[in-house]
């Protein structure tokens, strides 16, 4: 985890360095950063005014997961550069030895299933930071087949 942040770190300060401009609006159209939960690279981007897509890189102890989630949007007219969000997606997960010792009932190797996500999104105006909170429940079809509802959690993104 500490190697991912290291290289997100690298990355965001080369692309303030070469950034023509800082976005310091309550909106954003492409942020990076990361999630944590269990930890992923996190990049997301809007394609209309209300739907984006999102792609996460979760790596963890037992393995990698690729997740692509679409996001219909929604502004909190109370607060500036609130919003809200929820969609469907999909992930593949590659999991490791180590996952099939700390749950003997289920396989290592490869799952396929469907995400959901429900949450906040947060642009600080003045900064090029955003900041999300969401649950992403998914349940897993091909492989281990049965419910995940633990992923999700805090975001923090560089935005473009």
């Amino acid at each position: 985890m500490n190697k991912i942040l290291l290289i997100l770190a690298f990355i965001s300060i080369n692309s303030i360095s070469f950034s023509q401009q800082i976005n310091t609006g309550s909106d954003y159209t492409t942020a990076i950063g990361v999630k944590v939960f269990p930890g992923a690279l996190d990049i997301k981007h809007f394609i209309k005014p209300n739907a984006a897509v999102e792609g996460l890189a979760y790596f963890w102890q037992y393995g990698f997961r690729a997740t692509g989630l679409y996001e219909i949007t929604g502004n909190i007219n109370t607060v500036e550069g609130l919003k809200w969000y929820l969609g469907p997606g999909a992930h593949i997960g590659f999991y490791n030895t180590k996952y099939a010792t700390d749950y003997p009932t289920r396989q290592n190797g490869v799952d396929f299933g469907i995400d959901g996500v429900i949450g906040l999104d947060y642009k600080i105006k003045g900064a090029p930071i955003d900041i999300s909170f969401d649950w992403q429940p998914s349940f897993n079809l091909i492989g281990t087949n049965n419910f995940e509802g633990g992923w999700g959690g805090l975001g923090i993104r560089y935005t473009l």
